[in-house]
């Protein structure tokens, strides 16, 4: 079966970490350029002073960057999550949206740079806002990417 952006949503939104984070995928566009996130505040995901647990506003984007380039890219690449840092700017007191966006260009560059065999670490940004704009957090991502041999 391929995967497609309709069945990696499904996938994501019945996966149970987000579940019980209360994330939900809304949108994976069908070039796998763009996804689009929400959680809602839920007893479940609320902290100790009652706005949007931090570690849930970071699982909410955590994993993206690496899945849609991972499908851009195809399975002659290995691609990790290797490092990332989260600014907590402002309290989620209710609902909270992440769009996580990558371009052709971006992905083109890492295919030269990786042409050779050599790893890069490309560096992207996110941040996750409240539905009137106000960012809430910035998630700083930086990924390990690398083209297989064709040896292997």
């Amino acid at each position: 079966m391929r995967l497609t952006p309709r069945l990696l949503k499904f996938v994501l939104n019945i996966y149970g970490p987000y579940l019980g984070a209360g994330v939900r995928v809304k949108r994976i566009s069908t070039d796998w350029l763009e996804m689009d996130l929400a959680m809602k505040l839920r007893w479940y995901n609320r902290n100790a002073i009652g706005t949007q647990f931090g570690g849930s506003l970071y699982s909410m984007v955590d994993p993206h960057f690496m899945l849609l380039l991972m499908q851009k890219l195809g399975k002659q690449y290995v691609i990790w999550d290797r490092a990332a840092q989260i600014d907590f700017l402002s309290p989620g007191r209710g609902e909270v949206r992440a769009a996580i966006r990558l371009t052709e260009e971006q992905v083109d560059n890492i295919r030269r740079l990786t042409a050779d065999g050599t790893p890069c670490r490309p560096e992207f940004d996110v941040e996750i806002t409240d539905p009137n704009g106000r960012v809430i957090a910035r998630v700083h991502k930086t990924l390990y990417v690398k083209r297989k041999s064709s040896e292997a």
